[in-house]
């Protein structure tokens, strides 16, 4: 995986198949090989060229435990789509990540040929930010949820009650959440600051790239009615809405999501 100098930082990327570039960015906490498990394959067996980042706080990229804004982010993908020189690119981002990708098709819009954003939104969510606060202060705490108690908390806030009600199914997101442990690391205390940020739905009026807005039904996160403002602002944006899924959408239901992706920018 290379890790190279751009935009002031060292970051991390990974590139995968041949074709046209995609790049997709994750949320919070999330290093880019998420990606991996279900998006990178289906879109390089449609052709095209896919890249993943570790957003920064997510090692190998720099931490940057001094903080970091959404501008800093934004500037980090876009330095990425420069790096790779095939630009522009459709870009795709999930919660922090659409922000990201929202951010940068308003700022560089001759960076990004079309852009996706799911569990998308444009202003700040009360439960949500308190969420934010409170991780936050377990972090500044030195406090370390139980791993099986982080795992059902996480679980719940996360998947939706199709899943849930799947014994087989929720045993195995339960073994994964309670492997990973609840501890944040500095880097991600550094991005959960950038989750605070004020509104900027009318911002996106301006934006003129082509995009398509995905929204989780059972996300308790990001609610639908979030991400549906955003696609509401964005002049000529589609809205999508997937069923049975919660704010981690992209694996609760990739087929899906994977099927609104390969359609979307078969239309450029």
């Amino acid at each position: 995986m290379p890790v190279v100098g751009l935009n002031g930082i060292r970051l991390s990327y990974q590139v995968t198949g041949t074709g046209e570039l995609v790049v997709l960015v994750m949320g919070t906490g999330s290093p880019g090989r998420v990606w991996q498990l279900h998006q990178v394959p289906a879109l390089v067996a449609a052709g095209y060229r896919v890249a993943t980042i570790d957003n920064r706080g997510i090692p190998p990229s720099d931490v940057c435990v001094g903080g970091m804004t959404i501008d800093d982010l934004v500037g980090d993908t876009a330095a990425l789509i420069q790096h790779l020189g095939d630009g522009p690119a459709r870009v795709v981002g999930t919660s922090l990540g659409a922000r990201i990708v929202q951010e940068l098709a308003l700022a560089r819009p001759e960076l990004v040929l079309q852009a996706v954003m799911m569990a998308a939104h444009g202003r700040p969510d009360p439960v949500q930010s308190r969420l934010s606060a409170g991780e936050r202060a377990l972090h500044d705490a030195g406090i370390e949820l139980p791993s099986t108690y982080y795992a059902a908390v996480t679980a719940l806030l996360n998947l939706s009650p199709r899943t849930l009600n799947d014994p087989s199914a929720v045993q195995e997101w339960l073994d994964v959440f309670e492997f990973s442990g609840s501890a944040i690391s500095a880097g991600v205390r550094a991005q959960l600051e950038a989750e605070d940020f004020p509104d900027r739905l009318a911002a996106y009026r301006r934006i003129r790239v082509p995009s398509l807005v995905i929204g989780f039904a059972d996300d308790l996160m990001i609610p639908p009615y979030l991400a549906r403002e955003v696609a509401k602002m964005i002049p000529g944006s589609r809205y999508e809405e997937i069923e049975d899924c919660g704010h981690f959408g992209y694996l609760e239901r990739p087929a899906e999501i994977n099927k609104l992706l390969i359609k979307f920018f078969a239309s450029a």
